[in-house]
């Protein structure tokens, strides 16, 4: 892969050294490109073109399907990775007594919509981590006969830590649970495979590491899992003859697609579509592969500068994103805030820094990262 071609795509490039796609990744040219694209044929055309478009969103599943490893027809487009949340959170048909396991860290977004659950009689179980790491065996020790499913980000938001989504399948399947994966922090930037996982649901937005707009993301069902799901949020589009305005027919589609209810975030679907053909071009596994290289280096070199690292760097458990410890006396906010100043963006969480390149970064660019760490004032 040429890389320096892949970096000149993104305009960001010229005034920051961006180190925080684990928050909001800057727009490509491609998917500034496409989106203006879209935009200007609403302004001149309207809905003479909608097919058009129609299409493109149909290309777009493909490429999901093909990111995923599943068929296109069990990719949905969501708003956010919380709508995909409340798909199963809301969906699944809860008895009094059965529970939802989770890691005590997660995000928000994974924890607010099981805890919702609490006045239907269902309890979240919240796994604490050891060191940042999330011990298959823990998890397993807050499993029970009552447990429903089990709710993981692939990549932990806070720690970098990588969870080995074959094991916790695996660990669901013999216990019978069903297996939930939130993979904003991971999707694009690192190979996922659903069916070869066994996973039965995932959520992404697509505005961190698969470098698209805001407000548009994907959610994933299996396809025999689909009926276990009440659908929410049905619209005139959920149904199999959905163009068909005239005849009221209510035969849910029998996918995925029966959760996009109403019109599409057009705009946010062709620009995300764009981002991820350039991550297919590029080749996943070669954008995660340089990622990594990217995040050793800056693990090798961060102590140097007194930031020790608290991620877990053990083989698969590595990811994009790294977090450090400060030196006595330092904090993290606003160690994010000076560098801000210096023209590195970076940001902080859960009291440590945390740093997430991604495949266009340079080495150079993490070397000044390091070099301006040991120089705070």
């Amino acid at each position: 892969m040429d890389w320096t071609s892949f970096r000149s795509l993104f305009p960001v490039t010229r005034s920051w050294a961006f180190f925080d796609h684990a928050a909001v990744a800057p727009l490509p040219r491609p998917a500034v490109e496409a989106i203006r694209e879209w935009a200007d044929d609403s302004a001149a055309n309207g809905v003479a073109t909608e097919s058009r478009w129609l299409a493109r969103v149909e290309e777009v599943r493909r490429a999901f399907g093909a990111l995923l490893g599943c068929d296109a027809l069990d990719v949905a487009f969501v708003k956010n990775t919380s709508e995909g949340v409340c798909f199963v959170a809301e969906g699944l048909d809860w008895r009094e007594g059965d529970n939802v396991v989770t890691a005590e860290e997660e995000y928000p977004a994974n924890v607010y919509p099981w805890m919702n659950l609490a006045a239907r009689g269902v309890e979240l179980r919240r796994v604490p981590s050891r060191q940042g790491r999330i011990e298959l065996a823990d998890l397993g020790d807050a499993m029970d006969a009552r447990t429903r499913l089990v709710s993981l980000s692939f990549v932990e938001y806070a720690s970098g830590f990588r969870n080995d989504l074959a094991a916790v399948a695996e660990l669901c399947r013999r216990r019978g649970a069903l297996f939930f994966v939130d993979a904003i922090q991971g999707l694009g930037a690192l190979p996922l495979d659903v069916q070869a996982l066994g996973i039965d649901f995932l959520a992404a937005d697509g505005h961190k590491w698969l470098l698209g707009p805001e407000g548009a993301g994907v959610f994933y069902a299996r396809r025999d899992r689909v009926e276990l799901l009440h659908p929410i949020s049905v619209g005139w589009h959920s149904v199999v003859g959905a163009w068909d305005f005239g005849t009221i027919d209510f035969r849910l589609k029998p996918h995925a697609g029966r959760w996009e209810s109403g019109t599409f975030n057009m705009a946010g679907i062709v620009g995300l579509g764009a981002s991820l053909e350039l991550l297919q071009q590029a080749g996943v596994a070669a954008v995660g592969e340089r990622i990594l290289e990217f995040t050793d280096r800056l693990c090798e070199r961060a102590p140097r500068a007194g930031w020790a690292v608290y991620s877990s760097r053990r083989g698969d458990e590595r990811s994009g994103i790294v977090s450090l410890l400060p030196p006595e006396g330092r904090s993290p906010r606003d160690a994010a805030r000076w560098l801000r100043g210096q023209g590195v963006v970076v940001n902080h969480r859960a009291g440590r820094l945390r740093v997430s390149p991604h495949a266009y970064n340079t080495a150079d660019e993490i070397d000044r990262l390091v070099q301006l760490l040991g120089e705070m004032p």
